[in-house]
């Protein structure tokens, strides 16, 4: 059976095509989950015809009843005209005190003031929190003389299920496996499971512990375009995402009304997450803030006003990189591009979980889903019941970590598994290895986070992240996968500073390891100063050998930071985008490459078809020289030459382009070394200005 038939199967009336609220949306900024929950009610089949008239329905409710802000007037006139009218608008409710009632304002609709219900209030506390909640709302105009108020709250339900059946949502689980169930979580946070490897699930899911585990942590840094504000965006209604810029401790935390302390959006909202948390020129953070954060982030109280408050908002931090994985390891370290008032040991160490959002490609087209997933609305609902489950004390079952790591160590991988349990085997049913690749994942998280304080503020140890299973003897080591990757990067002196303690531990091997490869020479790299680069023209024969990228090229781009490559047909062909990025490879061999800027000129194909191949191929390239630091433009040109020319001076004829060696057997190692490949006839011509 196929997960789709398994899905509506298993959820009838509860799922949607993922696709769906797109279609709807267009520019609207209405976050998915109240498209999802009109959908939910006219689009929860496979029938297409059922479908169409479902879209088409939600499209004439959208149409009639979202306000849009330049037609306030007009929606205002309608009311009036009609008596009574069915909005779907952001409510904010404020308490006025003079008057001893609750006043709702409407955020597109543009009314302040308007009476309300305090029945409402006690149904939807979020009403209060400032942000505003979305809701569906029958506005009454009340005509006549003498009218203090004339508008009038008749209906208002806010856009959320107010009850489900968490042990249903349960029982389901054991009906898939657990790489359908995984594929199934991925199509309901609206992306396509068939793009991502398993570890990139892992990493996308994270985004919702969050939202099942009461405060938790969280950070993710990235490149732009990962998606990773989407999912406090626009999944539940149970989180809120705010600037990083607009934050404070009022807002967040207590403000004062008169003699009353008023819960900022801690108290009312699951997950609370900063958006845009990077260093931003001009932006100051109140140093007030960052006290009463780094005691709620440990400690899950604050203290404000004339009492201690305690709240289960779980904080979220998400923001862009400045630099790519290999240049923060060698360079900095990988919290450098959040504001400097937070890069302080004492507050970082209370993150649970840091993503390594670098991991994630850049959403495009084929990115999202076409398939069914559970409404947001109730998945949102499900994960807010699960936040009440506390599994924490279930990892002692299967492992038991070194004594380096400190209780907050322990704390957030505790937290993690339990957040990933809920997640992945709600009904508690894994099998040993799962179990562990969940200890793994947590302890990973958590460590990429440790590995940083000592770089940050040397008073801080660092730990042995390594655990044993019950009744084992030998030790498992966690690393984090960026500095498997790139081991071969030795940290900057002036940057980074590692003690390694004269120790007992029986690790003491590993440390003298560590030490010598911080002491191990750097590989040998191109000297810039070399003898003067000869200009003129060189010709290959047909069937020459021995002739390699970095012979053809190396030298001559060892100081360049911006090199632009004219080649016609460039992207038509794989062999030769292939070539390219080999010799982009040489590049990043022979030569730092961070902050390296290539802009491409090719020529336009008349043929729609491949045109749109060629740039779905150009986009894949740009996304993945973006990872390593590598700045990719591209535009269409219609020409005919072929050349490279560079910053510094260099330009390069290259009579067949990239097109320059033979066909070869993917099979032989020519395929692996270029030098080893037989060359067609060409010829590159080099001057320098």
């Amino acid at each position: 059976m196929l997960l789709q038939d398994k899905v509506l199967a298993a959820f009838p009336g509860k799922v949607v095509r993922k696709d769906l609220a797109f279609q709807v949306k267009g520019g609207l900024p209405v976050p998915t989950y109240v498209l999802e929950y009109l959908l939910g009610q006219y689009c929860a089949t496979d029938d297409e015809e059922t479908i169409e008239q479902g879209l088409a329905k939600v499209k004439e409710v959208i149409q009639n009843n979202y306000v849009h802000r330049a037609e306030d007037e007009i929606i205002k006139s309608r009311i009036r005209e009609q008596g009574r009218y069915r909005i779907i608008d952001k409510v904010t409710v404020v308490l006025n005190e003079k008057d001893d009632e609750y006043v709702a304002s409407f955020a597109n609709l543009g009314l302040h003031d308007v009476p309300i219900n305090s029945q409402y209030i006690k149904d939807n506390p979020k009403l209060l929190s400032g942000n505003g909640v979305w809701c569906i709302v029958t506005l009454g105009y009340i005509p006549g003389d003498d009218v203090k108020q004339r508008w009038e709250i008749q209906i208002l339900k806010p856009v959320q299920i107010s009850r489900i059946d968490i042990e249903e949502y349960i029982s389901k689980r054991s009906e898939f496996t657990t790489g359908e169930w995984i594929d199934f979580l991925i199509h309901t946070c609206g992306l396509n499971p068939d793009a991502l490897t398993r570890r990139e699930k892992f990493i996308t899911l994270a985004r919702l512990l969050p939202h099942i585990e009461n405060n938790f942590n969280f950070m993710e840094l990235g490149p732009k375009g990962t998606g990773k504000s989407h999912i406090f965006q626009e999944l539940s209604p149970y989180g809120v995402l705010v600037s990083g810029g607009d934050v404070t401790v009022p807002r967040l935390f207590v403000s004062m009304s008169g003699r009353n302390e008023v819960l900022g959006l801690v108290g009312y909202w699951d997950v609370v997450a900063w958006d845009e948390y990077e260093q931003q020129k001009g932006r100051n953070i109140d140093a007030t803030l960052i006290d009463v954060m780094q005691n709620y982030l440990a400690n899950q109280a604050f203290n404000r006003g004339r009492g201690r408050h305690e709240a289960s908002a779980s904080m979220v931090f998400v923001g862009n990189t400045k630099h790519t994985v290999p240049y923060m390891l060698k360079n900095s370290h990988m919290f450098e591009s959040i504001p400097t008032s937070f890069i302080k040991g004492a507050f970082l160490d209370r993150v649970h979980f840091y993503n390594p959002g670098w991991e994630i490609k850049p959403l495009k087209k084929s990115s999202f889903s076409k398939s069914y997933g559970l409404i947001t609305d109730y998945i949102a609902a499900v994960l807010h019941g699960l936040r009440d489950r506390d599994l924490t004390g279930l990892l002692k079952q299967y492992a038991s970590f070194d004594e380096s790591l400190t209780e907050r160590d322990h704390n957030a991988i505790r937290k993690t598994f339990s957040g990933l349990v809920k997640l992945l085997y709600p009904d508690g049913n894994m099998t040993d290895e799962e179990a562990y690749e969940l200890v793994d994942f947590a302890a990973e998280m958590r460590k990429r986070v440790k590995d940083q304080l000592p770089i940050i503020d040397p008073t801080i140890e660092p730990a042995t992240f390594r655990y044993q299973k019950p009744g084992h003897e030998e030790w498992i080591n966690v690393e984090t996968l960026e500095k498997v990757s790139n081991a071969l990067i030795v940290p900057q002196p002036s940057a980074v500073t590692i003690e390694c303690p004269a120790s007992s531990s029986p690790l003491s091997s590993n440390n003298k390891g560590v030490k010598d490869e911080i002491n191990k020479p750097k590989r040998p790299r191109i000297d810039h100063a070399a003898p003067q680069l000869a200009q003129g023209q060189r010709r290959f024969r047909s069937g020459q050998t021995g002739v390699g990228y970095r012979e053809l090229f190396g030298d001559y781009f060892a100081n360049s930071r911006e090199i632009t490559v004219e080649d016609p047909y460039l992207l038509n062909n794989p062999h030769m985008i292939r070539n390219f990025m080999e010799f982009v490879a040489m590049l990043m061999d022979t030569r730092d490459v961070e902050g390296l800027k290539i802009h491409m000129i090719t020529k336009e194909d008349p043929d729609d078809n491949i045109q749109s191949v060629i740039i779905d191929r150009r986009d894949d390239m740009i996304d993945d020289l973006l990872g390593f630091g590598i700045e990719m433009t591209h535009e269409f040109r219609d020409f005919h030459d072929r050349f490279i020319s560079t910053d510094d001076g260099w330009s390069m004829g290259l009579g067949r382009g990239f097109d320059f060696y033979e066909k070869y057997d993917p099979l032989t190692i020519a395929a692996y070394r270029p030098e080893r490949r037989k060359c067609k006839e060409f010829f590159i011509t080099y001057n320098h200005k």
